[in-house]
C-alpha cells in the first residue's frame, strides 16, 4: 500500500469536492440553520478551491492513499488579534476533510501534523481547527493532537 501527502493541484479538485459535499451533508445534521448547504455550494466551492490550489499563500495538502485521495486540509494565514499576546500568524484551517469517521485517527491526524509543520515553516504561532460539535471522531483527534476548544459559537434564525 502506497501513502503520501503532497501538495495538492487543480486534477484533486473534484475529489477534494466529493468529500467536502459529504461533509457538507453531515454537518448540516449536526446544525441546520448554521451549516445549511446552497443548493449550488459544489460549484461555489469548485472554482473556490481551484483558486486556493494554486496560490502559494495558502496550504492545501491532500493524502493520497493508493492513488485515491481520501483527505485533504486547506490552511490560511492571518494575523494573530492584537489585542492578544500572540507573538506570528495564525493558521486558520476551515475545510479539513477525510473519507471516514474511522480515517481521523490516522489519515487526519497525519494531515494535522503536515499541516502544522508547514504553518512553524511559515511563521505561524499558533493554528485554528473548525470542527462541527457533533464530530465526535474528528474532536477526538484533536484533543489528541493537543488542540483545545478555544471557541464555541451559538446559532439561531432571526
Amino acid at each position: 500500500m502506497s501513502e503520501t501527502i503532497r501538495k495538492a493541484s487543480a486534477d484533486d479538485v473534484p475529489r477534494m469536492l466529493d468529500l467536502a459535499e459529504q461533509r457538507r451533508q453531515e454537518y448540516a445534521h449536526y446544525q441546520p440553520v448554521f451549516w445549511k448547504p446552497a443548493t449550488d455550494a459544489r460549484e461555489k466551492q469548485s472554482a473556490w478551491f481551484a483558486q486556493l490550489v494554486r496560490r502559494e499563500n495558502i496550504v492545501t495538502l491532500v493524502y493520497e492513499r493508493d492513488g485515491e485521495v481520501i483527505g485533504f486540509v486547506i490552511a490560511n494565514f492571518v494575523p494573530s488579534p492584537p489585542v492578544y499576546d500572540v507573538p506570528g500568524l495564525t493558521c486558520n484551517v476551515d475545510d479539513f476533510c477525510v473519507a471516514t469517521h474511522e480515517d481521523w485517527l490516522h489519515y487526519g491526524r497525519k494531515l494535522l501534523e503536515a499541516v502544522m509543520e508547514e504553518a512553524k515553516q511559515r511563521g505561524a504561532a499558533q493554528i485554528v481547527v473548525v470542527c462541527a460539535h457533533l464530530d465526535h471522531a474528528k474532536r477526538s483527534m484533536l484533543s489528541d493532537a493537543g488542540l483545545t476548544i478555544a471557541s464555541e459559537w451559538y446559532t439561531t434564525p432571526l
